[in-house]
Parts: C-alpha cells; sequence; structure tokens
C-alpha cells in the first residue's frame, strides 16, 4: 500500500492526521491504547470469563462449567482480572460450608458493556445460524442492542469519516527526538 493509499479519502481505513501520518518515523508498541486493552481482555478465556459474569454468573464453579474452560484457567483470568480492577470478589457463604469468593464486575468492568455489544453485534455477521445464540436486548421494549461510533459531540461517525491523531503531537514528537539522541 503506497502513503497516499492509507491517508485521508480512503473509506477502508482511519485517516492519520499530523505526525501520525509518519507512521514509519515511530512505533507505538508499549504506549497504545488498543495493546494496553488487549494486555486486560485480550486472551479468548478472559473474554469468556468477562462473558459470564456479564451474564450473571458471580461463583467460580460456575464459571468454570459455563466457560468450558478449565480451573486452572478460570483461576489464573479471575485473579489477572482482579489484578487489573476489572473484576472484584465478595465473600459469601453457604450454609454448611466454607466462606468463598464470588465475583462480580467492576464500573471499570462494566465499561467493557459497549465491546460485548459490538461483539455480539460483530458476530452476527458472520453467518452461521442466527437462530442459536443469544441476543442483547433492550429490557423495556426488547429491541436488539447495536453499537455505534460517536463523537464527544454526538455526531455518528462511520469510517470514511474517522481519523486517528496523536493526542499530544508535542510530547510524543519531543519523547521521539529523545530516543533517537540516546542511540
Amino acid at each position: 500500500m503506497s502513503h497516499d493509499e492509507g491517508q485521508a479519502g480512503s473509506a477502508d481505513v482511519l485517516a492519520r492526521l499530523g505526525a501520525f501520518s509518519e507512521r514509519d518515523e515511530w512505533s507505538a508498541k508499549g504506549w497504545c491504547r488498543i495493546e494496553r486493552s488487549l494486555d486486560l481482555i485480550g486472551t479468548r478465556s478472559a473474554m469468556l470469563v468477562v462473558r459470564e459474569l456479564f451474564y450473571g454468573g458471580t461463583k467460580f464453579d460456575e464459571l468454570t462449567r459455563r466457560t468450558g474452560l478449565s480451573e486452572a484457567v478460570v483461576a489464573g483470568r479471575l485473579k489477572q482480572l482482579y489484578a487489573d480492577g476489572i473484576v472484584d470478589r465478595r465473600p459469601y457463604q453457604e450454609a454448611g460450608k466454607r466462606t468463598r469468593d464470588e465475583y462480580v464486575l467492576t464500573e471499570r468492568g462494566r465499561e467493557l458493556f459497549p465491546i460485548i455489544v459490538a461483539l455480539v453485534q460483530w458476530g452476527e455477521l458472520l453467518g452461521d445460524d442466527h437462530r442459536t445464540g443469544v441476543e442483547l436486548v433492550h429490557r423495556d421494549c426488547e429491541a436488539p442492542l447495536s453499537a455505534h461510533v460517536r463523537c464527544a459531540r454526538g455526531h455518528d461517525v462511520p469510517l470514511d469519516q474517522a481519523a486517528v491523531r496523536l493526542k499530544d503531537e508535542a510530547y510524543v514528537t519531543a519523547m521521539r527526538s529523545r530516543s533517537r539522541g540516546s542511540r
């Protein structure tokens, strides 16, 4: 792909603005928000555990059974999700049994809701049997949910109107210059 093909005017990719248009000059490795998000929830097993928490699962054995993952994997994901502030633990005790922890989404975890909606919506496009699986709906009117991209001013933004830029171009440019000087 030529330099111009990835720029404004192509409806297939985000338009690159400012210093971001010079992608070969620097790397996003280590500071990209997508990369950071995937560090927290980017594994299939983490997303399956999060899915079950959204579906109302709270107990370890329930999460293990409903995800189809091993106890070791679920324990590892819950430990990671807890450390990252996505789930919290609450003690509970059933009659005649020892106290255990149940798991609930924190506010940070509940902020994943639009991602869950978007994944379900995208999954509908995969062409398999659409009569199976679940559907996310509005509780009041039972209409299906959908994810939309909007700017902070409330405009719906399709891909051909979206762009990507550096949040703090001066800072990133200074950091890039500093790293070049240390070589």
